[in-house]
């Protein structure tokens, strides 16, 4: 690790390498809107409109990158606290068993059924579900919240 910021203490150069391993979690979060939003792809012209869409990108990536790193820091946490009652309510109608507790009052059971929809495939060894999925399987939701609300709106 190499830097150009002042160390003139041990406390100094314990501070500079602990901001080293956020490193990763930056790349991780610009790895959102870049491959999954498709940042780059977008044909807009004015400085305003890309401000916009930007500024929308870094939402929805502090939302995946968010419930992610709190999928794997936090086992107990109550499903409400990073999902919408409505979120909460289409993952339960798409739970094929019904009991009467399904386990999404948790939220580490809600975004396994969210990374299941982006593709993952929840098998015994495999590490917990990425941003990647979790983007993928939030995409697939808001379409299904959207065909959902349309369907109640006409019905």
């Amino acid at each position: 690790m190499i830097t150009d910021l002042p160390i003139r203490t041990r406390k100094d150069a314990i501070e500079k390498l602990d901001w080293y391993p956020m490193r990763w979690k930056i790349e991780l979060f610009h790895k959102i809107p870049k491959s999954g939003c498709k940042a780059e792809d977008s044909k807009l012209r004015t400085a305003q409109r890309l401000t916009n869409i930007i500024a929308i990108f870094c939402i929805v990536s502090w939302r995946i990158f968010w419930m992610t790193m709190l999928n794997r820091a936090c086992k107990n946490c109550p499903a409400p606290a990073a999902l919408t009652p409505s979120e909460i309510g289409l993952l339960q109608r798409m739970i094929k068993k019904k009991t009467v507790d399904d386990g999404l009052s948790l939220l580490s059971k809600c975004l396994l059924q969210i990374a299941k929809l982006g593709g993952y495939l929840a098998r015994a060894n495999d590490p917990p579900p990425g941003n990647t999925v979790m983007w993928r399987g939030l995409a697939r939701l808001s379409d299904i919240q959207l065909g959902f609300n349309l369907e109640r709106a006409q019905g």
